[in-house]
């Protein structure tokens, strides 16, 4: 190796806590950290590969990829550290009050960070699952080191802290099963045949292919409204992601039945009383 090449990669850089980096020990870090990111994604698209060939579901699939990939990344970062003549404990010593305000800075990021651990590690919530989070559907995306990606009915991509999907309430539509009770309500006018009522719901409810057979449809009579008489269609669809299409359908379903049997789905009624002044008196403007 030629003398200037040899003393160029010699050339001390910086010392951090007492240890020099060089410019070889920092090449060396460099490439370490490299070549660890490509045989951590290597390794992680081999592991859910094999887990896939294995019949695995996909959540564990993407769980265990994704643990095995910052595990490989986090040995290969203090590799690298450790390869530039950096040691961890030495420059913490040094710089125990850096340190600290670092901590402190850094408190929301550790806890996403320890909440993404958790979510693949217990996995309360997979990669494809149907979620609702703070009131807003969509499916997990991807599961990330500091936030969940949710992409909504809409196509619109939400990013959620790790540590909400946590702490906070989550509705999972996806486990233990997809399925989802729907309710349906409608009215009919009074003096309905009531039993009439039941069967046409029942048979519209039947007549859905999405509609799931077991359990069985039900109607309830719920209430004497102001203007109706109050029912509602109670099924089971074996979707959750499919409830506004399948409910849309059997209210086009429901409506067409209806008018075929005579039966009045009525609006608001009010009754106006018109009060005339009495003969001889005169009418404030």
């Amino acid at each position: 190796m030629p003398q200037d090449i040899k003393a160029l990669l010699e050339r001390k850089l910086i010392t951090l806590g007492g240890n020099p980096i060089t410019v070889e020990s920092l090449l060396a870090g460099i490439a370490i950290v490299l070549i660890t990111i490509v045989v951590a994604n290597a390794l992680a698209f081999s592991v859910r590969r094999l887990l896939r060939r294995r019949g695995s579901p996909m959540g564990a699939q993407f769980a265990i990829a994704k643990i095995v990939r910052y595990a490989v990344l986090l040995l290969g970062f203090f590799g690298g550290l450790e390869s530039m003549g950096l040691r961890l404990n030495s420059l913490l010593a040094a710089s125990a009050v850096l340190a600290v305000g670092i901590g402190f800075g850094l408190q929301n990021i550790a806890q996403n960070f320890i909440s993404g651990i958790i979510l693949l590690v217990e996995q309360p919530v997979r990669h494809g699952d149907f979620v609702k989070v703070g009131g807003i559907l969509g499916t997990v995306e991807d599961i990330g080191l500091r936030a969940t990606h949710i992409i909504t009915r809409d196509e619109v991509t939400i990013i959620v802290p790790n540590s909400s999907l946590v702490s906070e309430e989550v509705v999972n539509h996806s486990r233990p099963t997809t399925k989802l009770r729907v309710r349906i309500p409608v009215g009919v006018a009074y003096g309905s045949d009531i039993g009439r009522t039941k069967q046409v719901l029942l048979e519209v409810a039947r007549a859905n292919g999405d509609v799931l057979e077991k359990p069985a449809p039900e109607v309830r009579f719920e209430d004497f409204g102001d203007s109706a008489l109050s029912f509602a269609l109670y099924l089971w669809i074996a979707h959750a992601r499919d409830d506004l299409s399948v409910s849309s359908a059997l209210r086009f379903a429901i409506e067409k039945a209806f008018r075929d049997a005579n039966i009045e789905i009525p609006f608001p009624q009010r009754d106006v009383h018109i009060r005339t002044a009495a003969p001889g008196t005169k009418s404030l403007d």
